[in-house]
């Protein structure tokens, strides 16, 4: 796609309505927020003008798919669930319905880390919940006591209290301390980069606040729900045989989530996107709505009718300052952690291990240096040669920030040799690619859902404006797409009143 030039330089201001009676809306970010923010504008067929705003010189944030010697290297997030529409209806809409594939049916599961070895989650254990009780009485990764204390679960009381609790502290007072470090804290930890004892449950998996209110016990929430599958359930797509995650339940484009991004691009008007555009502040004047921008050729404003702010929050709250420091100071206290990814390529013949699985958690009990590693090439088609694998190692996260700032030779090393240890690896990897995401991922603490209220109501004092992101409701794809599409509905519905 051929991007449009440069804003004018500074001090020339682009004012709304210059070429007629169209509304204008700026979306500040160019990642799949505000890529389904400015697609849902567009795609209203409302006469309003989209500007979208992107720092970078790509878009896409932290989605990015590479190819290197023949494999297929997503930097980031490698797919999305789809027992929410959100992803899977934009991937419709964008022409990549019929390019969407499903993970492999063979191996899928998770392994954790044990005592230097890696085991296979027990079947049915999904992050908090298990719901088959012989792989748990079989599984080497708990002792003969802390596999008595998970299977008394039923018989622990609700909680009464309705406040907010740490995921840390729901998991040992429902599952016991050891189920916790060993198999809960390793699994979220791979999904949220996050310290469990400071994580909500509320904001991150409230469907087992529910699970224990309504049934009691997590076991037995979990069982009743697994026998009353649909009829349509196979043994390769049943919740009680699955382990870790509902890896059934995952897609991603055949070519990538940058084909994603790429084919939302193509549906907005060439001159709508401006790269290497950062937003300084953004005010507002007797309704009307100044960005102030800076790009190559300097310092400029954009006047609009709206603002959509498709930032990180604490971007947004430098953005915001201005305008509202007590609103910029809430978005502040919406902390984050970031991680390096480490791609690593083999030989298959090099890899004694037998990798049965889609790739292995490390509990922070084992005191090891990484977070988590996926076996892409065994997770997706396509994704390595014949002969070879693709290997992602997650390094840092909340509990580890400073590894994930590592130099780069000693990030490579540093996953090459927990690789080399767990996996059984002979000789030195084909190559490595590093990507590096520092304060990518929000921090849901306890408390978030009241945090992110009062940042919502502060918002709301402010007719045109919107937030939109993943530090608010959810950090996956689909949650970030459907936070662009509320906000694009919001500020349109402004508009035309």
């Amino acid at each position: 796609m051929k991007w449009p030039p440069a804003l004018p330089k500074s001090p020339a201001t682009i004012p709304v309505n210059a070429s007629g009676p169209r509304k204008r809306v700026v979306v500040i970010g160019g990642g799949i927020t505000g890529l389904a923010a400015a697609h849902a504008i567009v795609e209203r067929g409302e006469d309003v003008e989209v500007v979208l705003l992107e720092a970078s010189d790509r878009l896409g944030g932290v989605l990015r798919t590479v190819e290197l010697d023949g494999f297929l290297v997503e930097q980031s997030a490698d797919n999305f669930i789809t027992n929410v529409p959100w992803a899977v209806d934009l991937c419709q809409r964008v022409g990549l319905g019929d390019e969407l594939i499903r993970t492999s049916t063979e191996q899928r599961g998770a392994l954790v880390v044990r005592q230097g070895k890696l085991a296979r989650v027990p079947a049915g254990f999904m992050l908090l919940a298990p719901s088959r009780l012989w792989p748990l009485v079989t599984t080497p990764i708990l002792s003969p006591w802390g596999k008595l204390r998970l299977l008394a679960e039923r018989f622990v009381p609700r909680r009464r209290e309705t406040t907010d609790e740490s995921l840390a502290s729901f998991a040992r007072r429902r599952l016991g301390r050891e189920a916790f470090e060993r198999i809960v804290q390793p699994l979220v930890g791979g999904i949220y980069a996050a310290d469990p004892e400071r994580l909500s449950l509320q904001a991150t998996l409230p469907r087992f606040i529910d699970m224990e209110r309504e049934h009691g016990s997590l076991i037995r929430a979990a069982r009743r729900s697994s026998d009353g599958a649909s009829e349509n359930s196979s043994p390769t797509t049943s919740s009680r045989d699955e382990a870790g995650a509902r890896y059934s339940l995952f897609a991603t484009p055949k070519r990538g989530l940058t084909s994603l991004v790429d084919a939302v691009a193509s549906r907005l008007p060439s001159e709508a996107i401006r790269l290497n555009t950062s937003v300084e502040r953004i005010t507002q004047d007797a309704g009307q709505w100044t960005v102030q921008i800076t790009n190559p050729a300097g310092m400029s404003t954009i006047a609009c009718d709206a603002v959509i702010v498709a930032a990180s929050a604490q971007q947004a709250a430098r953005m915001l300052r201005q305008l509202d420091p007590a609103l910029s100071n809430e978005l502040t206290g919406i902390p984050s952690a970031g991680t390096s990814i480490v791609s690593l390529a083999y030989r298959r013949d090099q890899i004694e291990n037998a990798m049965e699985g889609f790739g292995f958690v490390v509990p922070a009990i084992e005191n090891r240096r990484i977070l988590a590693a996926s076996f892409s090439s065994v997770k997706f088609a396509g994704r390595a040669p014949d002969g070879m694998v693709l290997v992602r190692v997650f390094v840092g996260g909340a509990c580890q920030s400073d590894l994930a700032n590592l130099p780069d030779e000693a990030l490579r090393q540093l996953a090459s040799e927990e690789l080399k240890s767990l996996l059984a690896i002979r000789g030195e990897p084909l190559w490595a690619d590093i990507a590096r995401w520092p304060g990518s991922m929000p921090q849901y603490h306890v408390g978030h859902g009241e945090r992110v209220a009062a940042i919502e109501r502060s918002a709301a004092r402010w007719p045109g404006l919107a937030l939109a992101g993943n530090a608010y409701h959810g950090v996956g794809i689909p949650h970030c797409i459907h936070s662009g599409q509320s906000a694009a509905k919001h500020v349109l519905e402004q508009l035309n009143r």
